[in-house]
């Protein structure tokens, strides 16, 4: 259960070697989080993260491997991270995504098929399982890391974008069905992280570094706001971006 200052005690983190995901589970456990759960497809990295949460303070950490290409398999890794779990979950973390290479993926069928499975058939899918136990168990929280991305598509990442649109919407939605169920619904739309997936690419105004994505994501669990907005200022621009004529949107998106 969350404690007495509504900090999570047991967290479930899917995709928990990504470095958004390591960034932000350091700090839970830094802020109380006593047992963690992470689910990934790389054992080594997922290894190195739970001994990063071990070191900020997790009293138990388990570890579940999955694939996010398979989302037939995606509620039994729910379920497996819950029973590892074996007591109230207060936090699920989804940070499953691939960016993708647009202008090579874009003309391969087999190459957005995997890009749309794990960045939206898998993490919806999971949702679901997520869902269902939740509010079975009457309390928790849910956190999916979306994207800017998600906003508007643009020509050159309009593969990536488009779903994590598809994501972004589905769970609009599901806060919604949330409401009086004693679950909610938190969704980060970071801008340009520098991570590992970003490595190599142009940045942007606003890019910023997973540990401040982290520290944002600590201030607005603290909130009952459904989006969060990493930095905050994004919130503004996005708000321009969905109103720019395509015309111009066109320039300023893919001037690079």
């Amino acid at each position: 259960m969350e404690n007495a200052f509504g900090q999570p005690q047991n967290v479930v983190v899917l995709g928990g070697s990504s470095d958004i995901a390591r960034a932000i589970t350091k700090r839970l456990c830094a802020a109380r989080t006593r047992t963690v759960i992470l689910a990934g497809r790389n054992a080594t990295l997922l290894g190195e993260a739970a001994d990063e949460a071990q070191e900020y303070g997790a009293a138990r950490v388990g570890t579940v491997l999955f694939d996010a290409e398979e989302p037939q398999h995606a509620a039994a890794t729910v379920r497996e991270a819950f029973e590892k779990m074996g007591d109230h979950v207060d936090l699920v973390v989804i940070a499953v995504g691939l960016l993708g290479a647009q202008s090579s993926d874009e003309d391969a069928a087999d190459a957005v098929a995997r890009l749309i499975t794990i960045n939206f058939t898998w993490p919806a899918a999971a949702l679901a399982e997520i869902r269902r136990r939740l509010v079975t168990q009457g309390s928790g929280r849910i956190l999916v890391i979306s994207s800017i991305a998600a906003v508007r598509t643009r020509r050159s990442a309009y593969l990536y974008a488009s779903a994590k649109a598809g994501l972004d919407r589905m769970c609009v939605g599901l806060a919604q069905s949330l409401e009086a169920t004693g679950v909610t619904m938190q969704i980060l739309r970071p801008g340009v992280v520098r991570t590992k997936m970003s490595r190599g690419l142009a940045e942007p105004p606003f890019t910023t570094s997973a540990n401040e994505v982290a520290e944002n994501v600590m201030r607005a669990l603290a909130t009952d706001n459904v989006v969060i907005w990493s930095p905050p200022i994004l919130r503004y621009v996005a708000f321009l971006i969905r109103h720019l004529p395509t015309a111009l949107w066109r320039r300023v998106a893919d001037r690079e």
